[in-house]
Order: C-alpha cells, then structure tokens, then sequence
C-alpha cells in the first residue's frame, strides 16, 4: 500500500491513554492521513471538530480516536445511573455503521470499553440486549436509535460525546429531524465532546454545526484533491443503446478483480445484474431494499473476490468501506456532481490508484460541465469502435411485483418496530382519500322532504 497518502505526524508522538496508544499499533497505524494530522491535534486538547473528509480517508480513525481519548481522560462515577450511554455515533447507513464498529473494537480492544449497534433491518432483539446489557459508546443509524430511545433501552444523561459522520448524506436521506431529536435530549453542546464529519461543508451542515456544536474549528481536505490525483478517470460517449455492449467489452478487456458500477435508478441496476450475469460477468445489485442479511453477505463476497462487480445507486457510493477497488464505472452519469467525486472515491483508497471510466450517454450528458466545472478540469474522452462492439445475450425478463398490498417495503424494513404497526398505517393510508370522497358525494346529495311538505 502506497503510503504518500501519508502525513509526518506519527500516532506514537501523540499523548494518548496507554491502552488507546496499544489498540493503534495493534491496527497497524504509525502515521496519520492529512484529516488525522489536521484534527487529531485540536480534538485531543477537548475542542469540536467539524471536518471535510471524503470515505477512505481515515476519518473513522480520526474521530474513534479523538472520542476514547476524551472519555478515557473523563471516567464518570462508579454510581451513575444504569442504562445510559457516554458517546452517541450516528452513520446514514447500516454500512457504515457495522464498519464504525468493527473500527470502535479494534481500536479500543484495549480500553475496556464496550461498543454496541443499533441498526434496522435485522437483529432487533439481539441489538436490543446488547445495548441494555450497558455499553460505553452507542454506533447507530439514526431510526433504529431513535426507536431504542423513545422505548428508554438506553437513555443519554451522562452523554460525553457526540460524533455524527458524513452529515451531508443524513441531509440527503432525510434523517436531520431525528437527529435534531435526539441531539435536544442530549447534554448541552459546552458539556461534551462534538465531532462532525462530512463530504461537504455545506451551509446546512454548518448551520447543524452551529446550532449543536461549540464553536467547533473547520477541518477541511478538499475532496477533489483527495481522489484526482491517484484516479486515471476518461470518458465514453456511447448511445444509449451501445452502453451495455461498451461496459461488457471494456469488462472483458480490463482486470476487474473488483469494479463498482454506478447507476442512477434501482430499475437500471436490476437489469444491468440481469444482463452482465448472463454474458458470464459475476454481477450483483445492491440497493437500499435488499434484506441486510443478504446485503453483508454480498459485501463479504465483493470483499473475497468472489464477487467481482458490485452494482450500486448513490445509496451504495457512501458509507462502503472497501479496499483495493480497482475500478469504477459511472454507467450513469450521476445529476449531482458532488456524487462524481464520491463514486470514483470508492478506489484509489488509503494511498493507491484506481481507474475511473464514465459513460456520457444521451440521457445523462448534461450532467458533464457541471462535474467538470467542480473537479476542475476536463475529463479525458476516450474512443471506442462503434462496429466492434460484442453481441449481447439478453437474459429474461424478470417477473413483475405485484402492485397491490404492501408497496413500500425498503420503507417496512427501515420502520421503528416502536412506533405505529405498519398495518394500522396503510390502512389508514388506504382509505383516507377513497373513504372521504364517499362523504362528501353522500353530503352533496339532497334530502328528500317528507311527505306531508312535497
């Protein structure tokens, strides 16, 4: 692994808790990436952070670090209620949020404290007992947290800390009222450590800053300095109809040990599974419905190599910690060009290269001044020859899902098992708009008069 990635600043010079100091060499850290260097420096002296960091830049390190440091200097009584939590991590994805953990046990294995998860889609009850069992540092998604909150399996009087990482993709997925909600039923910002971490220091990711944090100091990596460089990125102008014939030859032309592919709708990724499977490239989907048992498991295949494309929406582009991506392909050109930056930062990660290959289609071009005004330069086209283009084996098309009853179900498997049964809910839905059209048709209807006044 490259290590120009790499700052002067080493770990062992820092004055950290013996135990912190084994559990970082035992990880294999020596020196700090530029967001490490930059924060570790003004978190480790108490203050917030707000800091602009892209995923594979070490930024999980750089908090996890800051938030033991700070609770091992500030042990709480031995008498403190039971139940309540010290340090409150919130992640966008269930992804993420495994991997923060996973990062929490490593690092603090020497620390004694004790980290649990809270994320929907599976486990609930073990979860569930994991956290009232007593835990030191809760990792969760904001809806299963605030479902453990509001049924009191933990509660945070004693909170010390506070980290909420990419921030900006818990704009995007609509999670800020939740985590407005759980940050007024936290210890006031000047009594607690705050650290926020995000792709993009957006003016409503400053204004959260502002509100829930004390006077945190800005941290900012640029995200295209980030990934440019090390990410040999060109572009493609097919038709619409040669993009999937253009992706299966560059496949077989290229090394794709592991490859992300990019497309901008559920719909398309089912398909293009479908279509690359069945031109003997392994190729699984992986979006927001499928059942997260199912979901680690094809991470842990990708992961293996046993799975070597990995189909994805801008939901996937975030919060996946994956080493050693060789390349991405942004079949769909994404509308945001923030996403650009984001997907091809899935390779080139912690010091290594990648390539980056996009497709400038008829239906997603207009997107390309944009990406290219916010990266700064112009991405390299690349030709391909029209007449070589391989025969594609069309697979069958998949059976249609019944439009009836239960619609919804990514919005069923992110649902609060807490709050109101999803039955009572799309009853209710159901028959709101039919049932008071009936009413009102029954009151426009003129009485008839009695007898004795016709």
């Amino acid at each position: 692994m490259s290590t120009e990635h790499l700052s002067d600043l080493e770990f062992a010079t820092l004055d950290l808790p013996e135990t912190l100091q084994q559990g970082i060499s035992a990880a294999g850290f020596s020196n700090a990436t530029p967001i490490q260097a930059q924060s570790l420096p003004v978190a480790l002296q108490f203050n917030d952070v707000a800091g602009q960091a892209q995923t594979g830049t070490g930024k999980t390190a750089a908090f996890l670090i800051a938030l033991y440091n700070y609770l091992l200097r500030h042990p709480l009584p031995d008498d403190r209620e039971p139940g309540g939590i010290r340090a409150l991590v919130l992640a966008p994805t269930r992804e993420l949020a495994i991997q923060i953990a996973n990062d929490a046990e490593q690092l603090g294995k020497f620390t004694g404290l004790k980290i649990g998860l809270a994320y929907g889609g599976t486990d609930y009850d073990k979860q569930r007992n994991t956290i009232e069992a007593g835990i030191d540092v809760l990792v969760g998604t904001p809806g299963r947290s605030i479902d453990y909150f509001k049924q009191r399996v933990f509660h945070m009087r004693h909170a010390q800390a506070l980290v909420l990482d990419e921030a900006d993709r818990m704009f995007d997925l609509g999670f800020i009222n939740v985590i407005r909600f759980l940050l007024r039923r936290i210890p006031p910002a000047d009594q607690r450590l705050n650290l926020l971490f995000s792709a993009t220091l957006s003016y409503r990711v400053m204004e959260l800053a502002a509100e829930h944090m004390n006077d945190p100091e800005l941290v900012r990596i640029e995200p295209e300095k980030v990934t440019a460089d090390r990410v040999e990125q060109t572009i493609y102008y097919p038709s619409n109809d040669e993009k999937i014939p253009l992706l299966v030859k560059l496949m077989r032309e290229m090394d794709i040990e592991r490859t992300m592919v990019f497309v901008n709708t559920k719909r398309e990724a089912e398909r293009l599974e479908d279509t690359l499977n069945a031109n003997d490239i392994v190729a699984k989907a992986i979006s927001g419905d499928v059942p997260q048992k199912k979901r680690l498991r094809m991470l842990q295949a990708f992961q293996s190599g046993e799975l070597n494309v990995l189909i994805g929406t801008d939901v996937a582009s975030r919060g996946l910690h994956i080493d050693d991506v060789s390349h991405v392909f942004n079949y769909d050109l994404p509308q945001d060009r923030e996403d650009y930056v984001h997907r091809i930062g899935r390779t080139a990660r912690a010091g290594a290269s990648g390539v980056a290959v996009s497709f400038g289609c008829e239906q997603y071009v207009m997107s390309l001044p944009d990406i290219e005004d916010y990266i700064g330069f112009r991405i390299p086209v690349a030709s391909f020859d029209h007449e070589g283009l391989p025969e594609i084996v069309r697979p069958p098309r998949r059976p249609r899902k019944p439009s009836g009853g239960r619609r919804g179900g990514n919005s069923r498997s992110g649902s609060n098992r807490g709050g109101r049964p999803q039955q009572a809910h799309s009853q209710a839905a159901g028959s709101g708009e039919g049932g008071s059209k009936k009413k009102r048709r029954r009151r426009r209807r003129p009485q008839s008069k009695p007898a004795s006044e016709q």
